[in-house]
């Protein structure tokens, strides 16, 4: 059985090969090459990106067995270059070999079953046939790998027959429908050996450092969310430029901010409550004002209000005067909306009055009795509108 470069040596970032096919999947051209660096997408870790003979690959990706390598461009003819993106390849070969440090500790101390694993770009999960794990039993893991992690176990690569997996103490032998001949196994000395097609560091310490972010319930188990290596130095760099900026804004250290922002939300709830009461008040003081004028249709128009302002007038129009109609709006030029306020007993029926105001307004709107309201991008034509309102009544 042929190995390919990647599976050879995780450690190899160019390789000169040669083209041997090219196709099209999907509107997306892609060629064959007769090894390759580049690994493909599969067991939960993405696809290498790199460069062929200086045109970009944008993913890879095995079917039938053979790998594709979807490019960017045109190849040159003649024998193609492949270099790696080593920064994406090494980052996967960090979180992918955590992993399975990850998971080989959470069953080996603490009797929790890894059932599915996913590398995503910024954060990593696994999930664990626990019900859930409490914030203690999260430390005392991440506490544990870290141990392993120091420990310096080298991480190697061997092959074996289905015969042999029993007799090796193969933790998972979960294999592609089909398949025959050798198994790729990964193997943490003394500590875990699993079956795997990914590429991994050559040891534990490479891994550098794994931190443990949190985890939920899901599906009657629980994901657990990680970063390992070196986005969990980039993660920190993060965190401080983010504290370096809210220490700014809010002028206090780092352990009073998260009370400092609370008492800060607790007063925006608090001015948006007295806000809200202060609106409906005025919205009824215009109910009355509105309420009094003899017009056969009640309009009114408001520059900087919203369409719940509107409401609230709606409500204590018909609480005033349930018989009459009124046709509200706010807002100007392309940015408006309205409010057409008729209850069953004023005579007019919104269900096919309510569109020809929205056609009117060049709005977009809906409703029943007694608001018909919408958005509207010609306010200005809201005159018009009151004139075929009362029109409604002369016909």
């Amino acid at each position: 059985m042929k190995h390919l470069a990647y599976q050879r040596d995780a450690y190899l970032n160019d390789l000169d090969t040669e083209v041997v096919e090219t196709g099209a999947d999907g509107g997306r051209r892609f060629v064959v090459t007769s090894d390759t660096v580049f690994y493909p997408e599969g067991g939960g870790q993405p696809a290498d990106h790199g460069t062929m003979s200086g045109v970009e690959v944008v993913d890879v990706q095995k079917t039938d067995g053979i790998i594709r390598h979807f490019l960017g461009g045109e190849l040159p003819p003649g024998p193609v270059h492949q270099i790696l993106n080593w920064g994406r390849r090494f980052d996967h070969m960090q979180q992918h070999t955590g992993q399975h440090l990850l998971t080989a500790v959470a069953l080996g101390r603490f009797g929790w079953a890894t059932t599915a694993f996913h590398m995503g770009p910024s954060v990593c999960d696994i999930e664990l046939d626990v019900p859930s794990l409490s914030g203690g039993e999260l430390r005392r893991l991440e506490d544990a790998v870290a141990e392993e992690i120091l420990t310096a176990r080298p991480v190697t690569i061997r092959h074996a027959g289905i015969d042999e997996m029993e007799a090796l103490g193969v933790r998972s032998r979960l294999l592609p429908e089909g398949h025959g001949g050798e198994i790729r196994l990964v193997e943490i000395e003394g500590l875990d050996l699993n079956t795997c097609g990914g590429t991994h560091v050559r040891s534990t310490a490479e891994i550098g450092t794994l931190a443990l972010l949190g985890s939920e319930t899901m599906r009657g188990g629980a994901r657990l969310f990680f970063v390992a290596g070196d986005r969990v130095r980039r993660r920190l760099a993060g965190h401080e430029a983010r504290n370096l900026r809210l220490r700014s804004l809010l002028d206090a250290a780092d352990d009073d901010l998260p009370k400092l922002v609370e008492l800060r939300l607790a007063r925006e709830k608090s001015l948006a409550r007295e806000r809200r009461q202060i609106l409906a008040e005025l919205a009824r003081a215009e109910a009355e004002r509105l309420a009094a004028t003899d017009e056969t249709v009640i309009s009114a128009h408001w520059d900087d209000r919203d369409l719940p302002f509107l409401q609230e007038i709606g409500k204590a129009l018909l609480e005033r005067t349930p018989e009459r109609i009124a046709l509200l709006t706010v807002g100007s030029g392309i940015d408006g909306a309205f409010l057409l306020v008729a209850s069953e007993t004023s005579g007019l029926d919104l269900g096919s009055v309510g569109p020809k105001i929205c056609t009117i307004l060049d709005g977009r709107g809906g409703g029943r009795a007694p608001f018909f309201q919408g958005k509207a991008t010609a306010i200005g034509k809201r005159g018009n509108a009151v004139e075929r309102l009362v029109g409604e009544f002369s016909d």
